[in-house]
């Protein structure tokens, strides 16, 4: 029987592939500063300094980027379910525990205390009936609340099939809620995962829904008494490039699930083969069955004909990475951008580009948009500018009412010049033009302090400028991202 130290380290592990964290602890280098039972790496100097946080604690962002530490792991990791994708299904040989009630708060608490979590994030295979597992769930947060005295973040996650009460209840002690619909299609779910079913998925998003809007309906008619349920909202995860569908699939299911269940966030994971899961998806010039969701490979995972998205064969980890993060950016233009999915792509393109970030490419199609002036255009328009972001453009709305704009003041106003400069114009002109114009007043000032003419070493000439907006593919060839994207913010694009 494993201890909690055990237990530990393997329910933190069988948790950390879900996407609503980024990363699982490594753990203290000699054990004392972790505490008793963290999981340890071995490798530490005991006479050095600097620890390691214990197996379990992720790290999540708020809607305004802070960085959060979380508990993160598994009630079990014994589930009835033999879902292709998962390293827990039924069918993988893994050491299999599962926690009680009471050793979940104990960690939660003596992690909270220690400093080293700020939440919890529980999940669990489906070890029973889903009422049941429910309850197991709920029961931590329960304790945690009601006997442990602990007001920090709770996330747990709805077991689909619980009965409405079991989600009502949930609801009460978490924080926020979370049904993963994890495949983009029932027929997808049906050749990897064939015992969960969509309706009943999207029913449980519904239930928590619905207990949402009566409880804020309570509270409107100034019932102060009535209980919260699930103040910080619902959210669900889609798995990527584990099954045949595309980006324009994905993304419309994510706009259709925001629209209707009004979710807070879509989480976005590229499928991960470990030890005991299937290699990639074949993608290209060896694909096996050209996308067909209902053929399967040698390793019973769907092929996938990526030769809209990648022509080399094979397909790499860092391939899915970028198709993650390209839908996470195209996620954020639905959330906080205003574009719709069919903005995004279309029947012509169903995949992102690799190459730029969406609201890029959705600039380089409708080049005929623009160029954005800026001190004129409303807010609306400035949001559709690569590089103006949604803080950007607030801010310029805000300038333009209290005084007057520079290029310099853009830079300041968080605008990234380097994309925005293609599809703006400040007084009708470019920024090279304004550059080339004031470069005689001002290379002596700047050469006085000895910066030279810094702020616009960057641009290019009028002629050079005006031929990248007549020539798309260049244009393209020009902002296209360095090391794939995967170092931009996704916060202003």
């Amino acid at each position: 029987m494993p201890d909690i130290g055990e237990k530990l380290k393997i329910l933190a592990g069988a948790a950390k592939y879900d996407a609503s964290c980024a990363s699982s602890g490594s753990g203290s280098s000699d054990g004392g500063a972790a505490g008793k039972g963290a999981v340890t790496s071995g490798a530490g100097n005991s006479g050095g300094f600097g620890v390691k946080v214990p197996a379990g604690v992720c790290h999540s962002w708020t809607g305004d980027g802070r960085c959060v530490s979380l508990l993160k792991v598994l009630y079990s990791n014994v589930c009835r379910f033999d879902c292709a994708y998962c390293v827990n299904r039924a069918s993988a040989e893994t050491e299999r525990t599962s926690f009680t009630p009471d050793e979940l708060v104990s960690l939660t608490t003596e992690f909270y205390r220690r400093n080293y979590i700020e939440g919890l994030f529980l999940s669990s295979g489906i070890f029973a009936d889903p009422d049941i597992v429910m309850e197991k769930l709920t029961a931590v947060a329960k304790k945690l609340r009601s006997e442990s005295g602990y007001n920090g973040y709770i996330h747990l996650k709805i077991i689909p099939g619980s009965g409405e009460d079991k989600i009502r209840e949930a609801g009460r002690w978490a924080d926020r809620l979370s049904a993963n619909i994890e495949l983009p299609t029932e027929k997808s779910l049906g050749a990897l995962a064939p015992q969960k079913s969509g309706k009943v998925i999207f029913g449980a998003m519904n239930e928590i829904r619905q207990a949402t809007v009566e409880t804020e309906e309570d509270r409107r008619h100034s019932l102060k008494s009535a209980p919260n349920f699930a103040p910080a909202g619902q959210s669900t995860q889609l798995i990527v490039g584990a099954s045949a569908e595309d980006d324009r699939t994905i993304i419309g299911l994510s706009g259709a699930l925001y629209k209707k269940y009004d979710l807070r966030r879509v989480y976005y994971s590229a499928y991960t083969p470990v030890a005991s899961l299937p290699a990639y998806p074949a993608i290209g010039g060896t694909a096996v069955n050209s996308g067909a969701v209902n053929s399967a490979n040698d390793n019973g995972l769907p092929g996938f004909d990526g030769t809209v998205w990648d022509t080399s064969p094979g397909i790499s980890p860092r391939r899915l990475l970028v198709r993650e993060h390209r839908l996470y950016q195209a996620d954020w233009l639905m959330r906080f951008y205003h574009f719709q999915p069919d903005e995004i792509l279309n029947t012509g393109q169903p995949f992102l580009d690799s190459a730029v970030d969406p609201k890029t490419a959705w600039a380089l199609q409708h080049l005929d948009r623009f160029p954005i002036e800026i001190k004129r255009a409303p807010y609306e328009e400035l949001l559709r500018v690569p590089g103006v972001g949604a803080r950007s453009a607030r801010r310029i709305m805000e300038q333009r009412r209290s005084g007057s704009i520079s290029f310099d003041g853009l830079r300041r106003l968080g605008v990234v010049l380097k994309r925005a400069r293609y599809f703006i114009t400040l007084g009708g002109a470019f920024l090279d033009t304004a550059a080339n114009s004031n470069a005689e007043n001002n290379n002596a000032a700047f050469n006085s302090t000895g910066l030279g003419n810094a702020a616009y070493t960057n641009t290019m000439s009028s002629a050079g400028l005006r031929r990248a907006l007549d020539n798309p593919k260049r244009l393209r060839r020009i902002l296209a991202d360095e090391d794939d994207g995967l170092q931009l913010p996704l916060f202003d694009f």
